[in-house]
């Protein structure tokens, strides 16, 4: 696993919108944590693919992984809205406030 700056260029090349967050190591560490319990339940979707997995089997999987994601925007829209939106909010950026709403409305499809 590299760097935190490492990780954040690789990522940002193909999707951001230019804006950074520094975040505590511990949240760091945390969402690191759930995105890596998530690759590897992946993989072993992938794996059961493989070994020709009966269908039911393989859905049952695939539902534990999207619930997995779920929880992982959960943690970091609280995390966002703590920091990111607060922080803007209390400095006078209320142009945040339609990002978030974006954000939703994105998110509840």
């Amino acid at each position: 696993m590299g760097n935190k700056d490492e990780l954040i260029e690789e990522t940002c090349e193909c999707c951001c919108s230019g804006k950074h967050k520094s975040r505590e190591d511990k949240e760091f560490k945390d969402l690191m944590n759930r995105l890596k319990r998530i690759e590897g339940q992946v993989r072993g979707v992938e794996s059961m693919l493989e070994k020709d997995a009966y269908c039911t089997d393989i859905l049952m999987q695939v539902s534990a992984i999207t619930s997995a994601l779920n929880s992982f925007n959960k943690v970091l829209l609280a995390n966002h809205v703590k920091t990111c939106v607060a922080d803007n909010i209390r400095n006078g950026d209320e142009e945040v406030v339609d990002e978030l709403v974006t954000v939703l409305q994105k998110l509840m499809k």
